[in-house]
């Protein structure tokens, strides 16, 4: 990539020291990170839960016998198993496990319906599932209509030694009723999975750059879910691009200090994935797992038993520990990064966040298909602007107009990315994967910005009709789809409308076909079919929906129309 000024402004704005560009060959894939880290780190804290600790030596001997386990079972390489688990100490071992065997890593929401599993499965060709059993009854629901081999199940407790792990998994179970009733008699639980895996040898596949190594799945501009294919360069190349990016702040430990990170977001989610869990193993680092972060009692008293320096989060998360009259018994003075991603950040919020803390708001950006991060803030010394910042070492990004041709400074355009943490494309879909691209390997993205003289860039709208629910994606079409299905249904649109705890929710308009159709009826079926988030807040029922000449729904119209209501009623 040409390092000039005129190609990239934001390299003389760089921090002192950044590199404009990092060596991606230092690591043939991420079995050789995850090993190099295991052996260097072995008698050092790697996670810790529930006031459990686990050391690198612990993680290593666990994910080779589960690694072992799988190739008993017969995954061969380049199989895909899926992940759904939350932020348990089982979540660390099964990827490595999954990479260690040479799988593909599919990372699934443990809060997904039956039908959005059932999709994700099939469009990947997962062979086996590792889920949590929490979640058991909803791989039940669909899993006669799967193409999956291996069930292994999980429970909290497994890895917190035999008689707290059975008192947490009997709390759960019983006391707090947290595990559905299910049956899944084929499956094989994870404790019996090590045992297997401690009788058998790990077979080495033979990993390079170039193999896939993580099926990351996003939303589609049809609202169907598509996996994005990362390679094990891809991520690898973003580990090493966010470690370069931390670089400026980490410098203020004493020199081989452990970094310690608070791993509140979801794993399953590819920012924590990359910049919490990969990034602090290459460290040799702490993750903090938690597991409910909307249990904000539970989340700050396992912060305050920590010196966290790395925090990554949305800001949904930021707002609610800022709001919670115990945010003070964390001691935030450890703190060097504070990372926004995933929706914007508030601008009361970053100030807040400094005042009580005295760590700026990074914001940064990225998606799924770039593994994810693609730019931030400097994480030293910048004052929050509400930017994105500028693009990460080695990556390429530019506005452009709708026939791909670059915009000027400060004139908007569609955000478009290139680098080494850009994805192979899209699962079996190759179609969608040209359409996405531009010559000279520059990826469009969907959304609209602009970049200053600087080479600090801005997010102004998204060009899909994307609704973004504390961080996580929602596609209008497929919260339509669902809706339609109910008979009594004549037409419906679904439309993101701003909400000052999660940034957008879904707001539903519906015409009924029969008029005995009502609210309850629609939250019902949708209860049924989509994940909590996606679910809409606010249904209104109207005679007819406002289309273009072709008949298309003009979502925009019925978003400016509801927010100039709202401006009236308050002038009012």
């Amino acid at each position: 990539m040409a390092s000039t000024a005129a190609d990239r402004p934001w390299l003389g704005h760089y921090p002192p020291g950044m590199p404009a560009d990092i060596d991606v060959g230092q690591c043939r894939s991420l079995v050789e990170l995850l090993e190099g880290s295991f052996s260097r780190y072995a008698d050092r804290k790697a996670c810790s839960f529930m006031g459990r600790d686990f050391s690198y030596a612990e993680l290593d001997r666990r994910s080779s016998d589960l690694a072992a386990c799988f190739q008993r079972l017969g995954l061969r390489p380049g199989e895909r198993i899926a992940v759904m688990l939350p932020n348990v100490p089982q979540y660390p071992v099964t990827v490595a496990a999954i990479l260690r065997a040479g799988c593909v890593v599919v990372n699934v929401n443990p809060l997904y319906t039956p039908r959005e599993l059932e999709h994700q499965l099939n469009d990947s060709g997962a062979s086996a599932i590792v889920v949590l059993e929490n979640f058991a009854a909803t791989l039940q629901a669909c899993l006669a209509r799967t193409g999956l081999r291996q069930v292994l199940l999980c429970a909290v407790g497994d890895m917190l030694g035999l008689f707290r792990g059975a008192l947490v998994n009997q709390v759960l179970r019983r006391v707090r009723r947290l595990v559905p009733a299910y049956e899944l008699p084929q499956a094989l639980r994870f404790q019996a999975a090590l045992a297997l895996g401690r009788k058998a040898e790990l077979i080495r596949p033979a990993l390079g750059p170039d193999d896939p190594a993580l099926l990351q799945y996003t939303g589609g501009t049809t609202g169907i879910a598509k996996g994005a294919l990362l390679l094990h360069r891809n991520v690898i190349a973003n580990v090493l691009q966010s470690e370069a990016w931390n670089a400026p702040a980490l410098r203020r430990l004493p020199p081989g200090a452990p970094v310690c990170y608070a791993c509140a977001l979801p794993l399953h989610h590819i920012f924590a994935f990359t910049v919490s869990m990969l990034l602090c193993l290459r460290n040799g680092g702490q993750f903090v797992l938690i597991p409910n972060p909307r249990d904000l009692p539970a989340t700050i008293r396992e912060l305050a038993r920590h010196r966290v320096h790395i925090f990554p989060a949305v800001n949904t998360l930021f707002k609610a520990l800022l709001a919670h009259p115990d945010f003070d018994r964390v001691d935030w003075s450890h703190l060097l990064v504070s990372v926004g991603g995933g929706m914007a950040v508030q601008p009361e919020v970053a100030q807040r966040w400094l005042e009580r803390t005295g760590n700026p708001i990074c914001e940064g950006y990225g998606l799924s298909e770039a593994s994810p991060s693609v730019s931030c803030n400097p994480v030293v010394g910048a004052a929050f602007d509400g930017s994105i910042g500028m693009p990460l070492p080695g990556t390429g990004m530019m506005c452009v107009d709708e026939a791909g041709v670059e915009v000027a400074v400060g004139q908007p355009g569609e955000i478009a990315i290139r680098g080494p943490q850009l994805m192979a494309g899209y699962w079996q879909r190759p179609e969608e994967t040209a359409q996405a691209m531009l010559p000279g390997g520059w990826f469009r993205t969907g959304d609209i910005g602009s970049m200053d003289e600087r080479g600090y860039f801005r997010l102004l709208d998204r060009k899909k009709d994307l609704i973004l629910v504390s961080g996580f994606k929602v596609y209008p079409s497929e919260v339509e789809a669902v809706v339609a299905e109910l008979p009594g249904v004549l037409d419906c649109a679904a439309v993101g409308m701003p909400d000052p705890h999660s940034g957008e929710i879904v707001k539903l308009w519906v015409v009924r076909r029969d008029p005995q159709l009502d609210e309850q009826l629609i939250r019902d079926h949708c209860r049924s079919r989509l994940t909590g988030y996606k679910r809409p807040r606010r249904i209104e029922f109207c005679t007819e929906l406002p289309k273009n000449p072709l008949g298309k729904v003009l979502r925009r119209q019925l978003r400016d129309a509801e927010l100039e209501r709202a401006r009236h009623a308050q002038a009012r």
